[in-house]
């Protein structure tokens, strides 16, 4: 599921201080990149077995590169995913997301955007 609005998609960042703010928030991006993207994940545990939820924050690189640790990342529309062990990860609308899950969403996304004011470009 898209969550739209937070202000945080089209920011562009440097990687290095957005790496730092992300962790702030308890984003990691760990293994989750190439020389052209990033990704950074919430998880959220669940109590339904086989069941994780995640909030998703991705980018690319408009200039520079990942692995150099020199990129300058666009950000895109956060998500938030459901988590099938060991299928992958859905972002349908039809997964039912719980309005309190929506709103931890908004509330961690809330943090990003206000820690992204100091460093977006």
């Amino acid at each position: 599921m898209k969550i739209e609005g937070t202000g945080i998609e089209g920011v562009i960042v440097d990687l290095k201080p957005l790496d730092h703010l992300m962790g702030n928030v308890n984003f990691v991006r760990a293994g989750q990149w190439d020389y052209e993207r990033v990704t950074y994940d919430y998880k959220v545990g669940s109590a339904e077995k086989n069941i994780t939820y995640y909030i998703r924050v991705q980018g690319y690189a408009v200039e520079g590169d990942v692995d150099r640790k020199d990129a300058v990342i666009k950000l895109m529309t956060p998500l938030l995913g459901k988590h099938y062990y060991p299928h992958g990860i859905e972002y349908g609308e039809q997964e039912g997301f719980s309005q309190a899950l929506i709103d931890r969403a908004n509330n961690l996304l809330v943090q990003v955007k206000e820690q992204l004011e100091n460093y977006k470009k």
